[in-house]
């Protein structure tokens, strides 16, 4: 397999970046998580703008050019030969050792595309929903870098990890308030009657407030403009455990699973101060995949569907 790095096509077991690099020493760096179909890469320019407004925003860097970026990402699509794909494009901070060298910051970032099949997960996980879990950390509400997608993902994994364990599919991160901000790797949605609830993203927070520590998803966007045009409501706010409890439905959104529906929640109680906590099953709602759920993952995967086919790469 052939990955793109730097504009060149080079082969897996090659490719290579400088010990040096700012993403290997420091883990200064962003990334983008893209689902192709039909041979295109689904919201591809709003994937860039996303990367591009990160980049000014932490100083990464302030003259990334979208539209090549672009077409490089539509390039080593097709030189992989793919016509659904997953594909991770990576920018980091550029070679460190050359900034020594020079006495200037590194003139390049390093950016390197690859591509590989599309992430297959179980019907049961759609059909069923999945089980959520509490991730054990907090999401830093005053950390510059959060509601950004940065390298700085070993906190998210190992909550991951630790989900998986425990026979769940995601965890959720709380904010120190207590108020579930996201998944370790999804926005997060509840629906209340003919309300959509989802927390405010970074970039959508009201004059003077601190910006808040979620990203702004791709998905979640797609997802907030269908649901608007069907009529339902739309509210900001992050909701608390207890609010995610009582909900009709709860889903997830990101680019791998699209929406993923989330049926129970998994919580820790101890009974009393002798014992070690349990986890408990909290069913969501009538303890399945909603209507509203299933009505728009349908619709999602059609506005995919349609934006991506008849498409082509160049």
């Amino acid at each position: 397999m052939d990955v793109w790095i730097n504009g060149e096509f080079v082969d897996d077991a090659k490719a290579a970046v400088s010990v040096f690099d700012a993403g290997l020493q420091h883990g200064v760096g962003l990334f983008e998580t893209m689902a192709a179909r039909n041979g295109a890469v689904f919201r591809l320019d709003a994937h860039m703008d996303r990367l591009a407004h990160s980049a000014e925003a932490l100083r990464l860097s302030d003259r990334l050019e979208t539209e090549p970026l672009a077409e490089a990402v539509r390039q080593a699509l097709m030189h992989s030969e793919r016509k659904d794909a997953r594909i991770r494009l990576t920018l980091t901070g550029g070679d460190l050792n050359a900034m020594r060298q020079t006495g200037q910051g590194p003139s390049d970032p390093t950016i390197f595309i690859v591509v590989q099949p599309r992430t297959e997960y179980p019907d049961s996980f759609f059909a069923q929903g999945i089980t959520a879990v509490l991730a054990p950390g907090r999401v830093n509400p005053w950390d510059w870098t959060s509601g950004h997608k940065t390298l700085n993902y070993w906190s998210r994994i190992a909550a991951l990890q630790m989900a998986a364990s425990m026979g769940a599919g995601e965890a959720l991160w709380l904010t120190p308030d207590a108020r579930v901000a996201c998944g370790s790797v999804s926005n997060i949605f509840l629906v209340k009657g003919s309300q959509l609830i989802t927390p405010p993203a970074q970039g959508s927070q009201s004059a003077n407030a601190p910006p808040p520590p979620v990203l702004p998803g791709i998905t979640r966007q797609a997802v907030l403009s269908m649901a608007k045009a069907s009529g339902m409501t739309i509210v900001y706010e992050m909701p608390t455990i207890d609010d995610i409890a009582a909900a009709d439905e709860c889903f997830l959104t990101n680019s791998s699973w699209h929406i993923l529906p989330v049926t129970s929640l998994a919580i820790a109680v101890r009974s009393d101060s002798e014992h070690e906590p349990h986890m408990e099953q909290r069913p969501i709602g009538q303890g399945g995949v909603g209507t509203a759920t299933a009505d728009l993952r349908a619709a999602l995967l059609e506005l995919i569907e349609r934006e991506t086919s008849g498409a082509s790469c160049s």
